[in-house]
């Protein structure tokens, strides 16, 4: 287009009167027309046409709605300014019907942000499918699928964006989304922006876009009291009575965890080929972990060494255990809690084993680095957590002592204070014996 032409853009909003709803709300529309040509699209907003300003395209007031609506129209007219300027300066002209489309994100959807995901997310599937990669992953990529999905049709009334477009802003307002709209906790918006940081890397790999929009913002997972269980608590586990016979295999299995430190997934996985006789002359459990691929050895005890023998022969293949779903482990583990009389802070689920067990040969006296091995961690800053949880219950153990002595703590005061006192008595009545005793010599 020739520069003189730029002065032909223009933008109206206007009311679609002739198709009212119900409630009597008319939809907002939006009309581009560049040399005298025109090209009308929903802005997806709608409002009563009292409430409408004709002369200014813009809804009458300062109400809460109002205000709203009149926020999303100026974002919309930005986006289209911005679309237009894109356009003179890549392709040299623009077209109301061109401006319109590209707005709308129509002919940019195989460089668009949920047109790659959506790709990612059905490869990913036939990899569960193999067996390959995890369900659960799958279905975190699924959830944040949908989740940016939403948040690109709410804030930009669209139903996708190319990777062009995005800016920093937009996965800050994403995470704001995350953090207000669905009320996610900073650990969950740091799982669920993850995934879309990962659909940048794809564009950047395949060519779409040159720099990564992302590169300013930051995240980390804020550190959790990782719950877990004392000896004691567990020694009682080992020894109650069940009030269920079906309770008793995932009791074993927890145990098993609480030696071994496997996670149930691990657990899931692990086969007879996997217990092997190492260099020391003991068995080990030699395999890698599920969730990260990461080798994890462990020198099998005497107690999750009998776990095994107990159930050889209960499975039809290489398995070692006959395992329930996840969820009914967690079912069985409360009841199983229950029956033991095990009370704590936190909800004890299968998991907590896996916890229990770093603590467990922490406190017997294993280095950070053998625990990092045998747990499987990629970095030694997770093991350390247990370090710093076990500090910690060891400073609270100590505030509960503090205060369940302070009877005694008082009463050794008042003790020291009377023999203080005594003590200024007993040197006041010497002094006096002694002036007396002076004076009778004299």
């Amino acid at each position: 287009m020739e520069q003189s032409k730029r002065s032909t853009f223009k933008l109206l909003f206007y009311l679609k009167k002739n198709e009212p709803k119900k409630n009597g709300a008319v939809a907002i529309m939006g009309r581009i027309t560049i040399d005298g040509k025109p090209a009308s699209f929903s802005t997806k907003l709608e409002i009563h046409p009292d409430n409408w300003d004709l002369k200014h395209g813009r809804v009458l007031g300062k109400s809460t709605q109002a205000l709203s609506v009149n926020k999303k129209l100026d974002e919309v007219r930005l986006r289209i300014d911005k679309h237009y300027e894109e356009l003179l300066k890549y392709d040299g002209f623009a077209t109301a019907q061109k401006l319109k489309l590209a707005f709308l994100g129509v002919g940019v959807m195989e460089d668009a942000i949920l047109k790659v995901f959506q790709a990612h997310n059905d490869d990913f599937a036939k990899m569960v499918a193999k067996k390959e990669r995890s369900e659960s992953t799958y279905n975190k990529y699924k959830t944040v699928y949908n989740h940016l999905a939403e948040f690109i049709q709410l804030r930009y009334l669209r139903t996708d964006m190319a990777f062009k477009e995005l800016t920093s802003d937009f996965i800050r307002e994403f995470d704001f989304y995350l953090r207000i709209d669905k009320e996610c906790t900073h650990n969950t918006v740091w799982v669920y922006t993850m995934p879309v940081l990962r659909m940048v890397e794809l564009a950047m790999k395949k060519g779409m876009i040159r720099n990564n929009p992302f590169e300013d913002y930051e995240i980390t997972m804020k550190e959790t009291d990782r719950g877990f269980l004392l000896k004691e608590d567990v020694e009682k586990i080992m020894l109650c009575s069940l009030p269920k016979p079906k309770y008793e295999l995932v009791r074993d299995l927890f145990i098993f965890s609480c030696f071994t430190g496997l996670s149930y997934a691990d657990i899931k996985k692990l086969k007879r080929s996997n217990i092997q006789n190492f260099f020391d002359g003991h068995q080990w459990i030699i395999s890698r972990r599920k969730k990260t691929d990461v080798s994890s050895n462990v020198r099998l005890l005497e107690i999750p060494k009998k776990i095994i023998e107990k159930y050889l022969g209960t499975t039809k293949n290489e398995f070692v255990f006959p395992i329930p779903s996840n969820s009914t482990c967690n079912a069985h583990v409360t009841k199983i809690m229950e029956a033991a009389g095990v009370v704590t802070e936190q909800k004890v689920t299968f998991h907590t084993a896996r916890h229990t067990f770093a603590t467990m040969i922490l406190t017997a006296g294993a280095s950070l680095e053998s625990v990092q091995k045998m747990m499987g961690h990629t970095n030694i800053t997770t093991t350390q957590i247990y370090a710093k949880i076990l500090n910690e219950k060891v400073g609270m153990d100590m505030d509960i002592v503090a205060r369940n002595l302070r009877a005694m703590e008082v009463s050794f005061s008042a003790m020291q204070t009377d023999i203080s006192l005594q003590t200024e008595i007993a040197s006041d009545v010497v002094i006096v014996m002694d002036a007396e005793e002076l004076e009778l010599a004299i």
